[in-house]
């Protein structure tokens, strides 16, 4: 993304999920943010409501396979067939791949169809081992002009992201930066 700006392209992996993604939409509407969500097709089929909200919200929606699925692990005709699956609920041009594991072939026929979008910055905020305060301190460290930053709606992240996100939104608005979603 062009790092001469100011922008942050905030985004969430995993969801959506009860519990986890209405906290991060409460937290994403106190501060007027929008966000990119890559969703997982079986939890939208889990969650249909909340995964209504997310749009009705003005959020933006990817996929990131239906069932969760590592890409080195998985043969590519399986990894394909589950990207596709996943299309039927998120109806999507952009991808993440899952743990951000593909293969060149997996990939090359992914952008056939699709904007494969990574990261620039990986919060942690599923590691046990680090405490809010740690996830917190290393993103803002890490945190530049044109950041894809990457927090996760999942069950992983539930002690982190009240204390966290918020705080997280509020150091990069007081830097100056504006929040942008892709797609």
């Amino acid at each position: 993304m062009p790092a001469q700006n100011k922008d942050i392209y905030l985004t969430f992996d995993d969801g959506p999920v009860a519990g986890i993604t209405d906290k991060v939409l409460r937290i994403l509407d106190d501060f007027n943010i929008k966000a990119t969500f890559f969703c997982v097709g079986e939890n939208v089929e889990r969650e249909p409501a909340l995964y209504k909200e997310l749009i009705e919200k003005g959020h933006v929606t990817g996929n990131h396979t239906y069932n969760h699925l590592n890409g080195w692990e998985t043969d590519s005709e399986t990894y394909l067939s589950n990207v596709a699956r996943c299309r039927t609920v998120v109806n999507s041009d952009i991808f993440r791949p899952p743990y951000g594991r593909i293969t060149y072939k997996q990939a090359g026929a992914l952008k056939k169809k699709y904007k494969i979008v990574m990261w620039t910055l990986l919060t942690y905020d599923f590691d046990q081992r680090l405490s809010p305060a740690e996830c917190l301190k290393k993103a803002i460290k890490y945190t530049r002009n044109g950041a894809i930053v990457v927090f996760h709606d999942n069950l992983k992240t539930v002690s982190k992201i009240d204390y966290t996100l918020p705080k997280y939104i509020e150091n990069s608005l007081n830097q100056d930066y504006t929040f942008r979603t892709l797609g």
